[in-house]
């Protein structure tokens, strides 16, 4: 053994580190007795938990914020649609990079991706609400958290659907 190695050795010997080294036998990692779980201690009786208290219902003030929320996202889809049509045509005939149908291809999509904005902006709005509805009740899913959860769903759908005919549109724009 080296004059290095032996010193290692004998730095770390102490602090239970010998399993470490390269010489002698190792340890047995397998379980011991010792470490087994036994007895026959009985359990204690549960105790029954008293009713947890109903969270109020979503305020009048939040479901209507919910709904304009919905509407602005569903007018930005409404939006989106009708520019869909336009850019699909445009991506269609678009030639090569730096042609002039590319170049209007390219603002069609950007066109159709703006469309979008406010939708993307009531999904903001309503991401922060859910987490502030959390925060205030991080245990229970309360009714206003469930009302949010389902105008979220309701706004992630129509833009998923938007994403998907972006990257179909981007996919198909030559360049």
């Amino acid at each position: 053994m080296t004059r290095a190695k032996a010193r290692y050795l004998a730095i770390l010997l102490p602090f239970g580190m010998a399993a470490c080294s390269t010489s002698g036998a190792y340890p047995s990692l397998a379980q011991r007795d010792v470490e087994r779980v036994s007895g026959s201690g009985t359990p204690a009786a549960a105790e029954e938990a008293a009713p947890v208290p109903a969270l109020p219902p979503a305020s009048a003030d939040l479901v209507t914020r919910l709904a304009g929320l919905v509407k602005v996202a569903q007018a930005a889809d409404r939006q989106f649609q009708s520019n869909r049509a336009a850019a699909t045509r445009a991506v269609a005939a678009s030639g090569g990079v730096g042609t002039d149908s590319w170049s209007t291809a390219s603002v069609a999509l950007a066109k159709l991706e703006s469309s979008r904005s406010s939708g993307m902006g009531a999904l903001a709005d309503l991401d922060t609400l859910y987490a502030d509805a959390r925060d205030a009740a991080p245990l229970d899913e309360s009714p206003s958290t469930l009302a949010i959860t389902s105008a979220r769903s309701e706004v992630a759908a129509l833009l998923d659907a938007q994403d998907k005919v972006i990257a179909d549109l981007s996919g198909r724009l030559k360049g």
